[in-house]
C-alpha cells in the first residue's frame, strides 16, 4: 500500500450574506468571520522532504479569499444562483484551489468552511 501525506493550512475572511428563502433570521443580511481549512494530499516528497510548500497553499488560498473578504457574498457572481451557505462556499473555494494547486502528485483533498467556531461544512470530490 502506498502512503499519502495530507497537509493543511488555516485562514479566515470576513463577509456578509443572507440566505434567500430561509425561514428564519438568516434570511436577513448578517456577517461572519469565516474560518477556512484547506487540506492537500501529496503522493511524493521533494528532495528536502516537502510535498507542497505551505506558502504555496497559503498564497493560492489568499488569492481566492481576497475576492470574498469584506463583501456581501450574495452580490458575487459565484452566488447569484445559489445561496452563499457554508456548503456552497466550501465547494467554491475547493474548485478555485484545484485550478491553482492540483498536479499529478498534489491534489486538494477537502475544504472546511466554518461560519461559527462550532458549525461548518466540508467539501470534496471523489
Amino acid at each position: 500500500m502506498s502512503g499519502v501525506f495530507e497537509v493543511y493550512v488555516k485562514s479566515h475572511f470576513s463577509a456578509a450574506h443572507s440566505l434567500r428563502g430561509y425561514p428564519g433570521d438568516c434570511a436577513r443580511v448578517h456577517g461572519h468571520n469565516w474560518i477556512i481549512e484547506v487540506y492537500v494530499r501529496c503522493a511524493e516528497l521533494d528532495a528536502i522532504g516537502i510535498g507542497i510548500d505551505f506558502r504555496d497553499i497559503k498564497t493560492a488560498l489568499a488569492d481566492v479569499l481576497s475576492g470574498l473578504d469584506h463583501s456581501d457574498l450574495n452580490d458575487l457572481a459565484a452566488f447569484a444562483e445559489q445561496n452563499p451557505t457554508s456548503e456552497n462556499i466550501a465547494r467554491f473555494i475547493y474548485r478555485q484551489l484545484c485550478k491553482r494547486i492540483n498536479s499529478p502528485s498534489i491534489r486538494v483533498s477537502r475544504v472546511k468552511v466554518c461560519e461559527t467556531p462550532g458549525a461548518g461544512a466540508f467539501y470534496w470530490e471523489e
